[in-house]
């Protein structure tokens, strides 16, 4: 199983990025796909994550209204739509996937992860 992440960069706060997971390596139509950040210090914690089949979405409370999930079956890619970004969205994001059919916000969970990929929110 592969997970490449890519679409961070460097964006002024009130900005727009998109992230996208491109996922390989096996079926996922039963898998929980996850987005992760790590910001320098700090634990791993949950941003946002789409049940595969379905696309049930769930997000982290501070990123809810401005943050979107999504899917594309037919490109096997995840996407995380971010707007309205801050500064305290600075992190390194991960995408994960998780094969348990309950949806967990904890990383240890995540069977497999993309290799990150570095969003900086300049005020």
């Amino acid at each position: 199983v592969q997970l490449q992440a890519s679409g961070g960069g460097l964006v002024q706060a009130g900005g727009s990025l998109r992230l996208s997971c491109a996922a390989s390596g096996r079926t996922f139509g039963s898998y929980i796909m996850g987005w992760f950040r790590q910001a320098p210090g700090k634990e791993r914690e949950f941003v946002a994550a789409i049940r595969w089949s379905g696309g049930s979405t769930y997000y982290a409370d501070s990123v809810k209204g401005r943050f979107t999930i999504s899917r594309d079956n037919a490109k096997n890619t995840v996407y995380l739509q971010m707007n309205s970004l801050k500064p305290e969205d600075t992190a390194v994001y991960y995408c994960a996937a998780d094969s348990v059919f309950a949806v967990s916000r904890w990383y240890p969970d995540y069977d497999y992860w993309g290799q990150g990929t570095l969003v900086t929110v300049s005020s």
